[in-house]
């Protein structure tokens, strides 16, 4: 699995799926990496088609097996290149929101991934 983390204007772009993956209900737009692609192309083509927003690879911040779901996850930092993000894929997303730093645990309780919170720490300082 492949996540994005988009930030635009000092706010994080966050997701909420339809289907609630254990105590993930708010995430980072994200999907399968399809054979042959980059991990960073991923989270570009995931973020384009949950939230209709063009995105640019900046770099891969990290990867880890996600204590929740046990999958492999990588996290690239994309800037925002064009578009405005809505809900594009209505069958996996209930809805988006820009979060700002301060409000992220609200969203994400149980904590990022290191190397994403110092990322945006560094972002918003």
């Amino acid at each position: 699995m492949a996540a994005a983390i988009v930030v635009h204007e000092e706010r994080v772009l966050m997701v909420r799926r339809r289907v609630n993956e254990v105590q993930l209900s708010w995430q980072f737009p994200a999907g399968e990496v399809e054979p042959g692609e980059a991990r960073e192309d991923a989270a570009v083509r995931e973020t384009q088609e949950e939230t209709g927003l063009e995105v640019a690879a900046v770099k891969l911040l990290g990867e880890r097996i996600h204590p929740k779901t046990g999958r492999q996850m990588s996290y690239t930092a994309c800037e925002v290149v064009g578009g405005t993000a809505y809900v594009a894929d209505t069958e996996e997303l209930a809805e988006l929101a820009w979060v700002a730093h301060g409000e992220i645990p609200q969203y994400v309780p149980y904590g990022l991934f290191e190397p994403v919170q110092e990322y945006l720490d560094a972002l918003t300082a």
